[in-house]
């Protein structure tokens, strides 16, 4: 054999033992169950920042129904004769319009909504529009239409119907529009046909089709959505909407229930909060309000986590400024609140709460199990407060779990403060947010690994890895994510809660990314972040598993290659479900160890891959980044069965064993 033959089967041989080397066995102990991955493990949060309630999944298509913002008519456009007048039916929304013949018979009095953004309609779907109306001076009667301006139509309504108007009294009306065409962009017209005058109020335009097709209900994409994550819990409604930027603003689940008609309007604090993205229409109508959140959660198999005003505005607008809160002595209305609020939830129908909560249509309590008290807020202002609404729902309901918050950072001085002030206050959670960078989610894999045992449980109640200099939706920070996750599951001992943050994000009317799920008014997308909680959720089965490497977690840690992994079981099914990640820009060889699985079988796989690190889903492209189904061999040894895979680089697969 010549010396050029011997060298390249010695380079052969070095590749092949170099590729041996690389190998990453991780061993998975299968046959001792550990921790309880609790049901509510992985969840969702929903604040209405960036239209995320109006304009986005409450189903209201009217921008404004009841005239009661600031500006009485802002989203309307009004013609002819049309007066807003404020001693209508509904005490806590007085404004309504009325509309009067114009002086001419050729003259046209009514007006026209803009809704969000536009208004859209589906090709085909139905659409319901109802409205409080009188008429004084005998019958009147308008014409109801949608809309199309574009100037390459023949006409401007596509859709149209009447109503007749026949009581001096208020009264509500009803007409079905069929739309047939879609339309991302259309308006709702009223005119008024005739010389009598029509008092309108509460102008009210649903899709038929709403998610579970309740008449108040969700847009039926967007809420179905929700329900595809498999969700373990639902916070809501926020997040710094709770706070408000003073407390006259903050979120009162009492202005949120009874008829959607009477539910007074409350400033939207994000509707100012960036000057760079100003929203001057940013306002909640409470249509979706504490009720329909409650059902909400219920429908989509979630435990309902709310989160109630603790006598504090928001503390970033107001610099912990003592004048900006409510003094220890006073809290006792806001303390009632939370009080009142579970017996809402869970009392009978012989409880004052607990009736109205019947009235509005659900006999049986939502069996509420969770609080929170208090939003991202900290230091002693916080904790003084928060320790009175403790004892006084511990001493009513003490089987509620009360959830706390460290505040708005992920270490360090006023962390490390706020836990003990939640340990020394018995909190049952504590709320941690986190918004960081790629570096800080790589680095972090082993968080909680230190945890106290003995004291509250974490609720990662807000985070999202936020890329450094590209604060969107990409596939790189979505990955990461994934990778941070293990260490959640690892520690199901500890962390019994995590959603991530925010959750919904109009195109046309943002304020805060990176979001789950984004949409324009007929269209919606869900982002590679999306998936990797539904990946999560799905598949969080319900004991953990020891799953290491050379003995160690597989956490990023020095020699593991940039791999991160973690393992559970669901003991219903008898799955194995093995999670690995790969963040390094190489491919990595993994040798799956599953002890106490015996024989050959096939296993599922499911795979989040992608090749360019800052794409992302969009509108057009909605499924250009999503999980794909497959196999993998799972061969039988003396030990257990092994998988052996080669894991591509920037890769999240997820790997199912039947036992």
């Amino acid at each position: 054999m010549n010396s050029k033959r011997l060298l390249t089967c010695a380079l052969a041989l070095s590749s092949m033992l170099g590729s041996m080397a690389q190998t990453h066995v991780m061993d998975i102990n299968t046959k001792k169950a550990g921790a309880t991955v609790q049901k509510t493990m992985y969840g969702l949060f929903f604040e209405d920042i960036n239209y995320a309630a109006d304009g986005g999944l409450y189903g209201e298509l009217v921008k404004n129904r009841s005239f009661e913002f600031p500006q009485a008519l802002m989203g309307w456009q009004t013609f002819g004769n049309v007066t807003v007048k404020d001693d209508g039916p509904f005490k806590r929304c007085p404004h309504y319009v009325e509309l009067a013949w114009p002086g001419h018979k050729e003259r046209r009095t009514g007006l026209q909504n803009e809704g969000y953004f536009g208004i859209g309609v589906l090709k085909g779907e139905e659409y319901r529009f109802t409205v409080w109306a009188k008429a004084d001076k005998g019958t009147a009667r308008i014409k109801v239409q949608l809309i199309d301006e574009s100037t390459l139509e023949e006409r401007q309504d596509f859709a149209t119907a009447k109503v007749d108007i026949n009581s001096k009294e208020w009264k509500k009306y009803e007409v079905i529009l069929k739309s047939p065409k879609t339309d991302n962009k259309a308006n709702l017209r009223i005119f008024l046909e005739g010389r009598n005058p029509v008092s309108l109020e509460h102008v009210s335009l649903f899709p038929v089709n709403t998610f579970k097709n309740r008449t108040n209900g969700m847009r039926r994409d967007l809420g179905q959505a929700l329900a595809d994550v498999h969700p373990g819990v639902l916070r809501f409604p926020g997040g710094c909407i709770v706070e408000g930027e003073e407390l006259a603003n903050r979120y009162q689940w009492k202005n949120t229930i009874g008829p959607v008609e009477d539910r007074p309007l409350n400033r939207n604090r994000w509707e100012f909060t960036f000057e760079s993205r100003y929203y001057p229409d940013y306002f909640q109508s409470y249509g979706l309000g504490f009720f329909e959140y409650f059902q909400l959660a219920e429908d989509i198999g979630a435990e309902p986590l709310p989160v109630l005003n603790v006598g504090m505005a928001c503390q970033y607008q107001n610099w912990n400024d003592p004048k900006a809160h409510v003094p220890v002595d006073q809290l006792a209305p806001y303390i009632q609140d939370c009080l009142d609020l579970i017996e809402f939830a869970n009392g009978d129908s012989t409880t004052t709460w607990g009736k109205k909560r019947a009235e509005m249509g659900h006999a049986k309590p939502f069996n509420l199990k969770f609080i929170a008290v208090g939003n991202e807020q900290w230091d002693d202002l916080y904790y003084e407060r928060l320790k009175p609404f403790v004892k006084a729902i511990k001493a009513k309901y003490p089987k509620i779990q009360i959830i706390g918050t460290s505040g708005p950072d992920s270490e360090g001085k006023m962390f490390d403060k706020g836990w003990k002030a939640m340990t020394d206050l018995k909190a049952d959670l504590v709320d941690e947010h986190f918004y960081r960078n790629e570096q800080w989610f790589l680095s972090h894999g082993l968080r909680y690994e230190n945890y106290d045992r003995k004291g509250p449980k974490v609720f990662a109640g807000e985070y999202a890895c936020h890329g450094k200099g590209k604060k969107w939706n990409h596939y790189e920070t979505s990955l990461y994510e994934a990778a941070f996750m293990t260490d959640l599951e690892r520690n199901a001992d500890i962390v019994h809660m995590a959603t991530y943050a925010p959750l919904f994000a109009h195109v046309d009317g943002w304020q805060w990314r990176p979001d789950m799920i984004w949409y324009d008014n007929t269209r919606m997308f869900k982002t590679v972040s999306y998936y990797v909680q539904q990946m999560y959720a799905q598949n969080k089965g319900t004991n953990v598993l020891s799953l290491t490497m050379q003995g160690k977690p597989v956490a990023g840690q020095d020699g593991q290659d940039g791999l991160f992994a973690s393992s559970v079981i669901d003991k219903s099914s008898g799955t194995v479900i093995v999670k690995v990640i790969n963040t390094s820009d190489q491919p990595q060889d993994v040798s799956l160890n599953l002890e106490g699985i015996k024989g050959d079988r096939t296993a599922e796989t499911l795979t989040l891959t992608h090749s360019a690190m800052d794409d992302e889903n969009t509108l057009d492209q909605p499924d250009k980044i999503k999980p794909v189904s497959g196999t993998a061999t799972c061969t039988g040894g003396k030990k257990g069965s092994v998988i052996n895979d080669k894991l591509p680089a920037k890769t999240f697969r997820l790997y199912k064993i039947k036992k």
